[in-house]
């Protein structure tokens, strides 16, 4: 396995699958960055700054890039078309346990309810079983996140009885549940 937190990623990651496209963010996403994450329902959710604006997207951006050279996580915009972003899905290493690994999502407001985030969860899913060695793939959700927990249902992951993950997001602490992929890790 990799050095603690982190994860052997190719060079250049790109996946396919379910009518969707994960692709690595570039600098030309800076304005679709801003629509998907200026909206309240990410700014409940995520711990992405806001408002979320052009700066902000900017830094999001610099600090995806710096993650991702250091092998701490891969951020990937949903696409249908592999060029419009209609949402994110990432992966790291689990900071409670690192012998997992850790999906999180979110999906533009004008994009939910197509089934992106599910699509987007199965692909890198699945992605995460063949080539991290983990030992679980986990999703962290809030309690009151009943969207998220919808698309943990769908996806093939239950909920563990592991002790609540409590995480730091705006000044207030968040007590996470985590699920566990079902199938595909051994």
């Amino acid at each position: 396995m990799d050095s603690p937190l982190t994860l052997a990623l190719p060079a250049h990651l790109r996946l396919e699958g379910e009518g969707i496209h994960l692709r690595e963010w570039s600098e030309d996403d800076i304005p679709a960055l801003v629509e998907l994450y200026d909206d309240p329902e990410i700014a409940r959710w995520t711990p992405v700054a806001s408002p979320f604006d052009t700066m902000a997207a900017q830094v999001y951006l610099t600090e995806a890039r710096e993650a991702r050279a250091e092998g701490r996580k891969v951020q990937l915009a949903i696409t249908t078309d592999g060029v419009r972003p209609q949402g994110e899905v990432l992966l790291f290493r689990n900071k409670t346990d690192e012998r997992d690994v850790e999906i999180a999502y979110g999906v533009g407001a004008a994009y939910r309810g197509r089934g992106l985030a599910s699509r987007a969860v199965r692909l890198l899913s699945s992605y995460a079983v063949r080539h991290t060695g983990a030992r679980r793939v986990v999703l962290c959700i809030e309690e009151a996140n009943t969207a998220s927990a919808a698309v943990a249902r769908a996806t093939g992951f239950t909920l563990t009885d592991d002790e609540p993950v409590l995480r730091t997001s705006r000044g207030r602490e968040i007590a996470l549940r985590t699920w566990s992929l079902t199938d595909g890790i051994a």
